[in-house]
């Protein structure tokens, strides 16, 4: 039998990039004619990895939102590594909403992309390792077969892949 390749599919985020876009953004939230006296407010917990933005309109804060999305794009990070959530009324009449960033694969996805790989790809053997997925076969190409075909799907998430070996 052949030596066995793999390579891991995660979910990652780089967090020093995030809180550089969060940085930015605040920046600009504070210098922008229409955003400088709003009274809206963007926060970002390293610890949780969740943003929450405050602000006196649903208008502003997707605004502020819009905003802190440019500069997480030029810092390379995917829009759909952050799951927004409600806008929840707060006090003063303001609005709030909270962004939690996803990093890592759920066991709910992971066996859904495991079982997307199993039925496209009989050779390669999908294995889920706590928050990754490990992907194992002795081909070099099914393994090369099976990134092309994970980038061609839509998991609601970024996907990288890593440890091709």
């Amino acid at each position: 039998m052949g030596k066995e390749n793999s390579f891991d599919v995660v979910s990652q985020v780089d967090v020093q990039e995030l809180d550089n876009a969060y940085q930015q953004a605040k920046k600009e939230i504070i210098q922008r004619y229409d955003l400088k006296n709003s009274g809206s407010e963007l926060d970002f917990d390293k610890g949780k990895l969740c943003f929450s933005v405050l602000a006196p309109s649903d208008f502003v804060c997707e605004q502020v939102i819009d905003v802190l999305a440019s500069k997480l794009i030029r810092r390379g990070i995917e829009l759909n590594a952050i799951k927004w959530g409600q806008p929840i009324s707060a006090s003063g009449g303001k609005v709030k909403k909270t962004g939690q960033v996803i990093n890592g694969i759920d066991k709910e996805l992971a066996s859904k992309i495991s079982k997307d790989i199993r039925a496209e790809h009989p050779k390669v053997k999908p294995l889920i390792e706590g928050d990754k997925l490990r992907v194992v076969s002795t081909s070099i190409d099914a393994l090369q077969a099976v990134i092309a075909s994970l980038k061609d799907k839509d998991y609601g998430q970024p996907l990288q892949y890593i440890n091709y070996r």
